[in-house]
């Protein structure tokens, strides 16, 4: 995900902010269905207008444009989404701390979806654990506004910071997404698959979806389908292409091992 750290400048200051006196773009990274061998969703991530990576437009981002650039990236993420002929779920990261009223935010977003016309139906609305440890309920609010809105919603980095059962048990997301640390070389690491087997087995009772993002080797994605997950992003799939959709890497999967049931 690319997202500015968190501030505790308020979401005043969003609401009375500055204009975004930058531009940028986006890139796409596929998620992928490993049981079907079909793109589930694409993440949109924030690129430089010359393709350089997000911590270029990033760093510029502070209270008092926080609101703004939000907004143009919701905007943005649909309007590429739609040139693009997207025909899965399109994932856009939101800023908490940007969102003053979460019924009058998400105006902009529907009115792209409807002049760009990209179904509503189809767009994630992603949230980093770090985020919501700023004000819980705030993000909770967020969160059953877009799904009474029709969104999906998802954590980010589920595992990457220390609130993220606390949240569970007051929210329940469409999805959640596996920390890229808590996978990494699970296929060696008996505690982390102790850890990631919990969860997936929380997941299930609670019908949230799970999706192990940054997997970047075969070991890793074979023993997680062997867990049962069926949602991967990471570089083993595709690295993000600029203002493109890119070509998707499958890896060999011995017979035997694919959990369609």
């Amino acid at each position: 995900m690319d997202t500015p750290p968190a501030s505790s400048g308020g979401c005043l200051a969003c609401k009375e902010g500055t204009a975004l006196e930058f531009d940028f773009s986006m890139a796409f990274q596929p998620i992928v269905d490993a049981r079907t061998r079909q793109v589930f969703a694409y993440e949109a991530l924030v690129r430089g207008l010359d393709g350089s990576g997000a911590q270029s437009i990033l760093s510029r981002v502070s209270a008092s444009n926080r609101y703004a650039f939000d907004q143009a990236c919701r905007v943005k993420a649909v309007e590429l989404a739609a040139r693009l002929a997207i025909p899965c779920y399109l994932s856009i990261n939101f800023l908490p701390n940007a969102v003053y009223q979460p019924a009058a935010c998400i105006r902009a977003t529907l009115e792209a979806a409807k002049r760009f016309n990209f179904p509503t139906s189809r767009i994630i609305f992603e949230v980093t654990e770090n985020e919501y440890l700023v004000d819980k309920q705030h993000i909770k609010q967020i969160m059953l506004e877009y799904r009474k809105q029709g969104f999906k919603t998802a954590i980010d980095d589920f595992g990457a910071g220390y609130s993220g059962l606390c949240f569970l048990a007051e929210f329940q997301p469409d999805i959640i997404k596996l920390d890229m640390e808590l996978i990494r070389n699970i296929q060696d690491n008996r505690v982390r698959l102790v850890i990631v087997e919990n969860i997936l087995n929380m997941c299930r009772s609670l019908d949230m979806r799970v999706i192990a993002e940054g997997v970047e080797s075969e070991g890793e994605y074979l023993q997680l389908r062997r867990l049962g997950v069926e949602l991967f992003q990471g570089y083993l799939f595709a690295r993000p292409q600029f203002e493109a959709l890119p070509c998707i890497t499958w890896p060999t999967e011995p017979a035997g091992n694919r959990q369609d049931a």
